[in-house]
C-alpha cells in the first residue's frame, strides 16, 4: 500500500499492511531540526515570515523531503497568503480579524470586526481565494497521489468566537444567541465554498479543526454545543461525503461527554486524543473503535519535548498495542510538533511507528 491507501482504510475503520503515520501540524523549529538529519542547507531556527524566499523554499522543500524519507502517510495543508502585514508584530487576515504573532506558534487573536449586531450591517465576508491554496497544490504536485492530502478548516466555533473575541461569544449565547446563529451560518457558507473548491484541488481528507474543549471539560456546554456548533459543522461533514472525501474531527481537551454525538455525526476519524485530558486512547479504542477511526494520542506536551528515546519508543509500541488492532487508527503525535517538541524524539516516534505497525 502506499500512504494514500492506508490512511483511507485506516479511516474506513479497516486494516492496511502497517499503523499509518501522520502529522497533524508541525512548525518551523522542529522541521528544522529534524531536516538537519537528511539534508544541509537549511536556515537558522526562525519564524517563516522571518525567511527570505531563497529560505523558505528550502523549508517547504524540507517539510516534503521529511514526509518522504520517515513514509510519513499524510500531508497537511492550510491556507497560506491570507493574511496581511499592518505593522512589524501584527497581522490581518481577509476576514478582517488581527493576530499578533506569537514566537512559540500560532498568532493570538487580538482584534475582532463583530462584536455586536451592529456590525453585520458594514460587514462582507471574504470569498474562497484560489491562490491561498498553494501550499495543497505544491503538495498535490510532489507526492503525486501516493500520500493522503489533509487540509485543516477551521470549525464554526474558533471562526466565529475569532470574529466576536472568546468572552464576547460566550455572553452573546445567552444575551442575542440570533448574532451568533448569523455568524455561524456566514462562516458555515465560507467553508462550503472552500470545501468544493478543495475536492476539485484534490484534497483527501477534511479536517474540521475546531477546539471545542478544556483539560477537564468542553468551552460550553453541551447544549449549546449541539444549538451553535455542531450543526454547522455537520454540514461540512456531509457536503465533504457528497465529494467523495473523508473527515476528520479535530479538537484538543476532553470530548467525553460529546462523543456520541461526534459519531453519530458521521465524522470517519477523531483527533487528537490529549492525554492530559482524560482521552485514554484504550477507553476510546474499547467503546467507538469499531465506529470511528482514532488519530493521535502521542504525547507532544510532556514526552516529545522531555522524554527520552526509550520512553517515545514504549509510548509508540503502547499505542499500537491497544489501538491498532483490526485497523482503525492512525499514529500521530497529541496536537502538534511544535516548537518545544525535541527533533530526535520526533524521529523516534517516526521510526518506532514503522517497527511496531505492522499487522
Amino acid at each position: 500500500m502506499n500512504g494514500k491507501e492506508r490512511i483511507i482504510t485506516a479511516l474506513n475503520v479497516k486494516q492496511p499492511d502497517r499503523v499509518p503515520l501522520y502529522i497533524h501540524g508541525i512548525n518551523e523549529a522542529p522541521i528544522i531540526g529534524i531536516g538537519k538529519h537528511i539534508t544541509d542547507g537549511l536556515p537558522e531556527s526562525k519564524q517563516f515570515h522571518e525567511m527570505n524566499d531563497s529560505e523558505k523554499m528550502k523549508l517547504l522543500d524540507t517539510l516534503f523531503l521529511l514526509h518522504e524519507v520517515f513514509d510519513v502517510d499524510g500531508f497537511t495543508s492550510f491556507e497560506i497568503g491570507h493574511e496581511k502585514e499592518i505593522n512589524e508584530k501584527d497581522v490581518k487576515d481577509d476576514w478582517d480579524v488581527i493576530y499578533r504573532r506569537n514566537p512559540h506558534g500560532l498568532p493570538v487573536p487580538i482584534g475582532h470586526p463583530l462584536i455586536d449586531s451592529g456590525d453585520l450591517i458594514s460587514f462582507h465576508a471574504p470569498e474562497p481565494n484560489r491562490g491561498h491554496l498553494l501550499l495543497l497544490d505544491l503538495a498535490r504536485d510532489r507526492f503525486k497521489g501516493n500520500t493522503a492530502l489533509f487540509w485543516l478548516m477551521r470549525g464554526v466555533f474558533v471562526h466565529s468566537w475569532r470574529l466576536t473575541g472568546m468572552e464576547n461569544y460566550m455572553l452573546k449565547l445567552y444575551q442575542e444567541p440570533g448574532f451568533i446563529h448569523i455568524i455561524s451560518a456566514m462562516v458555515t457558507e465560507y467553508n462550503l465554498k472552500q470545501l468544493d473548491m478543495l475536492a476539485a484541488a484534490g484534497i483527501d481528507v477534511l479536517v474540521v479543526e475546531d477546539d471545542i474543549a478544556a483539560t477537564n471539560n468542553l468551552l460550553i456546554s453541551p447544549k449549546h454545543f449541539m444549538e451553535f456548533v455542531n450543526p454547522y459543522n455537520r454540514k461540512l461533514v456531509d457536503r465533504a461525503h457528497e465529494l467523495g472525501l473523508k473527515v476528520v474531527r479535530h479538537s484538543d481537551g476532553n470530548l467525553w461527554s460529546i462523543m456520541d454525538i461526534l459519531i453519530d455525526s458521521g465524522y470517519d476519524g477523531l483527533n487528537p486524543l490529549e492525554p492530559q485530558a482524560g482521552m485514554d486512547l484504550k477507553k476510546a479504542k474499547d467503546k467507538y473503535g469499531d465506529k470511528i477511526c482514532l488519530l493521535g494520542n502521542i504525547d507532544c506536551k510532556e514526552l516529545l519535548p522531555s522524554g527520552t528515546p526509550e520512553q517515545v519508543d514504549a509510548a509508540v509500541k503502547h499505542a499500537i498495542d491497544v489501538a491498532a488492532k483490526g485497523g482503525g487508527y492512525i499514529l500521530c503525535d497529541s496536537n502538534s510538533l511544535h516548537p518545544g517538541v525535541n527533533p530526535e524524539n520526533c524521529i523516534t516516534m517516526f521510526e518506532a511507528t514503522k517497527k511496531y505497525g505492522l499487522y
